[in-house]
């Protein structure tokens, strides 16, 4: 084997650093961006559907541009946030763009589940627009909302050993430089079981998780 260990443990915690921030950031744009698209809708809780065609148009926008593609075509803006367009923070800005518009989507999904009687009940008990979000419909939708992060998460593992094509660090990058370029099998056989139990740990807990939410 032309690489050690330690390579493999340094390309393992780039991965998880990559996936994520990259799922923080992605978060804190794409819960957002989703809950209006839930409630600017026509016949929604606070309806604008100019805003929301906009909304909607820019999500689809960046879901149709592949991953390969978006990480080449915002190099120039990768550059100018990070200061370099490789290695692991010059990935996590085209991975957030990839995958906040996904999250948008998921949590879009995840609201439009709860049904209509819980926000009828929320507007009979009085409740403000920001009340029946908070208090009513995410924590409704939250054990849905956890199974899709968790398949957002696992996306987000593919896209960051994808980043590998262009430097981008982690076990993607390991992968290619060491197992296709150097034709180091032990490398790649070690990189895709270490990326298999990751998503399978992922996708565990996930399920476990959302199935203790919806006992309570």
């Amino acid at each position: 084997m032309l690489v050690n260990y330690t390579d493999i443990w340094t390309a393992f915690l780039q991965t998880l650093t990559m996936v994520g921030l990259s799922l923080l950031f992605s978060t804190l744009i794409g819960l957002p961006l989703g809950i209006l698209l839930v409630v600017t809708r026509k016949g929604a809780l606070l309806e604008q559907v100019p805003l929301f065609n906009v909304l909607s148009s820019v999500v689809n926008v960046f879901r149709s541009v592949p991953f390969i593609i978006l990480l080449v075509a915002i190099i120039p803006l990768t550059r100018l946030l990070v200061g370099s367009s490789i290695g692991t923070k010059a990935a996590i800005v085209p991975l957030v763009f990839y995958a906040a518009p996904y999250i948008a989507r998921l949590i879009e999904s995840s609201l439009l589940e709860v049904s209509t009687g819980v926000l009828e009940a929320a507007e009979a008990m009085g409740a403000t627009p920001l009340q029946t979000i908070f208090r009513f419909l995410l924590p409704e939708a939250l054990s849905s909302l956890v199974l899709n992060l968790t398949i957002a998460t696992i996306g987000l593992i593919g896209a960051s050993a994808m980043a590998g094509a262009i430097g981008g660090g982690g076990l993607g990058d390991l992968a290619i430089t060491y197992g296709y370029q150097r034709f180091d099998t032990t490398v790649m056989i070690i990189t895709v079981g270490i990326l298999v139990i990751l998503v399978q740990g992922l996708q565990t807990t996930g399920n476990l998780l959302a199935r203790k939410i919806r006992r309570h």
